[in-house]
């Protein structure tokens, strides 16, 4: 059930910055853990992120850590995921998609309540 819209992806060269955004008109984000994902053509969907909706920090997975960092605008009502150093390795489409339940280490894509349609992401020089 489509509810979020990601948004900012484009193409990057390696080494350069991207900052993606995850939003919704529906709920109140700040009430939901949020997680990003990627999934590159012929592979499973690929956890990187989450920020919980109980905890003022994010958890990342091993590729994510260092390179991206994610965060909650509460007044917005967005989050966000910052990614630096980009490599073509990270091309892909990434999703956000939000759970009731607290951040937990490789939740799947597929149990979060609600998600959205993905934005691109192209590294490449």
């Amino acid at each position: 059930q489509v509810q979020l819209v990601e948004s900012g992806g484009g193409l990057v060269h390696p080494g350069g910055s991207l900052t993606l955004s995850c939003a919704t008109s529906v709920f109140d984000l700040d009430a939901y853990s949020i997680g990003w994902f990627r999934q590159a053509p012929g592979t499973e969907p690929e956890g990187l992120a989450c920020i919980s909706n109980s905890e003022p920090y994010g958890y990342y997975e091993y590729v994510a850590k260092g390179r991206f960092t994610i965060s909650r605008d509460k007044y917005k009502n967005m989050v966000y995921l910052q990614m630096n150093d980009l490599k073509p390795d990270d091309t892909a489409v990434y999703y956000c998609a939000a759970d009731e339940a607290p951040c937990g280490p490789k939740v799947p894509m597929y149990e979060y309540d609600y998600g959205g349609q993905g934005t691109q992401v192209t590294v490449s020089s």
